[in-house]
C-alpha cells in the first residue's frame, strides 16, 4: 500500500488521545474510535506513521497493533484475558528449576529466585518452586491475589502485559516489566536463560541468534508501550 497521508500529528480529545492524518483522526482496524489514554502513547503511535516511507510497511506497526488489540478485543474480553494470563502463573517457567545437582540449577536459583520472591513481598502471596517438569499447582490465594491485581489494570496495560508474558512465558517477568525502574535486557536474560544455557554450552547458530534479537525487540516494545501507557 502506497503512502496516502502527509502530516501525521496527535491532538487531546474528550476522552484522550488520537493521532492525525492529515487532520483525520485514525480507527483500530475493526472501525472503532482510536482513542489513547496518554500523550506519550499517542506520539508513540504518530511515530510509527511518520516513520513509512513512501510504500507502508505493515509489519512496522508495532504500537498501532498493541493499541488496536486493547480497544478491538481486550475491551470485550477483559475477564478472559486475566484468566489467560493467570494461566501463565499457574505453570510459570520460573517455578520450574533443573535438579538440584544439575549446573543449570545454580544459574536459575540465580536469575529467578530474586524475581519470585519481589513478587510474593510485593503482593503479599507465595509461589510453589518444583524441580523437573511435572506439574506443581499453585495456591489459590495466590492466583486470586494476582488475579484482582490484572481485574484492576486497563486494557492498554494488559495488551502489553499478554506481549510480556507470552514472549517471556511468565506472569512474574511481565509484571516486573511494569516496575518503571525494570531493567528490561535482564528481565529477558532471566526468561531466556534456559536457552541461553544450552547456546552457552553447544554455542549459537545464525538462526537461534536471530530468534532471541526477534524475541527481544519485540519484548522491548512491549515495555515501551506499557510504560507509555502507563505515564
Amino acid at each position: 500500500m502506497k503512502r496516502f497521508w502527509k502530516e501525521v500529528s496527535v491532538t487531546e480529545s474528550d476522552d484522550g488521545w488520537q493521532v492525525l492524518l492529515d487532520g483525520r483522526a485514525i480507527k483500530t482496524q475493526s472501525g472503532n474510535q482510536h482513542v489513547l489514554p496518554t500523550r506519550a502513547l499517542a506520539e508513540l503511535v504518530a511515530a510509527e506513521f511518520a516513520a513509512q516511507g513512501e510504500k507502508v510497511d505493515p509489519k512496522s506497526f508495532f504500537h498501532r497493533d498493541m493499541a488496536d488489540y486493547a480497544l478491538d478485543v481486550i475491551s470485550r474480553e477483559r475477564s478472559a484475558t486475566v484468566a489467560k494470563l493467570l494461566e501463565y502463573a499457574e505453570t510459570d517457567t520460573l517455578c520450574y528449576r533443573a535438579e538440584p545437582d544439575e549446573p543449570l540449577f545454580q544459574r536459575q536459583e540465580e536469575l529467578w529466585e530474586p524475581l519470585l520472591t519481589a513478587c510474593e513481598r510485593h503482593h503479599g502471596i507465595t509461589f510453589e518452586r518444583a524441580s523437573g517438569i511435572m506439574h506443581r499447582p499453585q495456591p489459590e490465594a495466590s492466583l486470586a491475589a494476582l488475579g484482582a491485581v490484572l481485574e484492576r489494570e486497563d486494557e492498554f496495560t494488559l495488551a502489553a502485559l499478554t506481549a510480556l508474558t507470552s514472549l517471556a512465558a511468565s506472569l512474574v517477568v511481565g509484571m516486573a516489566a511494569m516496575d518503571d525502574a525494570a531493567d528490561l535486557p535482564a528481565l529477558f536474560a532471566a526468561a531466556n536463560a534456559e536457552q541461553d544455557w544450552q547456546a552457552e554450552l553447544w554455542g549459537w547458530d545464525w538462526a537461534a541468534e536471530e530468534a532471541r534479537t526477534l524475541k527481544l525487540e519485540a519484548f522491548t516494545r512491549a515495555a515501551e508501550f506499557l510504560k507509555a501507557a502507563r505515564t
